[in-house]
């Protein structure tokens, strides 16, 4: 069943909108009938999604990490666009490392990124959804926030975190008729997996889908059991369910896209 119709004049604002999963969430919902502001730091990938989608789709450059820049684009946004219904939270980074090297840097910056961005965006849409009442907020998220990962606290912990506060955030703002749910998926080919590759050392990148599907005993790692890594756009899928009136009863919901490869722990 598609939603179709179902986004016809409304507006999101995407993060992280220039690439990967960000990328596949603008063309989703654009494809879909809404209105798009897709917003990233490197503004090439959200300018190319604009002359895919003229007129439908506009591209602003954006550092979640400010907080008050978020607010000022949010705020001329309403005003040149029309008011916000819908805001995704994509933006992210990962920085591999163990802990026992992990740098204070490293720390700050994933946590400024994939928890302080989110809350920035979450917040500044949240103000006006709540004062309309009506809205839908979906962070991305990641499975590693549900189950250890080595080599990933940083990134684990960032996304934990930015799951329980938009729970928090659906609590608070529920009775004022707005949704907020996370999407968290597992391994999704895009830049982040392909680098995650090359940092290993890996160039084939069949034979490096083929060991993550199949798993690692070693790095405490089951596989995928449906045999499988995720496409970007099985992420935007799910996003799309989420904000759209076929899921207008559900918030504070955490739905994994994983393939089932945490066997949902």
């Amino acid at each position: 069943m598609s939603a179709g119709p179902e986004l016809d004049g409304r507006f999101a604002l995407i993060t992280g909108a220039g690439g990967g999963i960000g990328a596949a969430v603008v063309a989703r919902l654009a494809g879909d009938g809404a209105r798009v502001l897709a917003t990233d730091l490197d503004l090439e990938g959200a300018e190319a999604l604009a002359g895919t989608y003229p007129g439908q789709v506009t591209a602003r450059a954006l550092d979640v990490t400010d907080a008050a820049a978020v607010e000022s684009l949010v705020e001329e946004a309403e005003r040149t666009l029309g008011p916000l219904d819908v805001a995704v939270n994509v933006a992210g980074v990962l920085r591999r490392s163990d802990v026992t090297e992990l740098t204070d840097e490293d720390w700050a910056h994933t946590f400024a990124v994939n928890t302080d961005g989110v809350f920035h965006v979450s917040r500044s849409a949240a103000r006006r959804m709540a004062a309309r009442g009506r809205g839908s907020i979906v962070t991305v998220a990641s499975n590693a926030a549900g189950v250890p990962r080595a080599g990933m606290s940083a990134y684990a912990a960032s996304k934990a975190a930015a799951v329980m506060f938009t729970k928090c955030l659906g609590l608070e703002v529920a009775a004022r008729g707005v949704r907020c749910n996370t999407v968290s998926p597992g391994s999704t080919l895009t830049d982040m997996q392909r680098s995650m590759w090359a940092a290993a050392g890996v160039q084939d990148e069949e034979a490096a889908a083929r060991r993550v599907i199949e798993g690692d005993l070693a790095a405490h790692r089951t596989g995928i059991p449906l045999g499988r890594i995720a496409d970007p756009a099985d992420i935007a899928d799910a996003v799309l369910f989420l904000v759209s009136d076929r899921a207008r009863h559900i918030t504070m919901h955490d739905l994994y896209v994983d393939g089932g490869a945490t066997l949902r722990a």
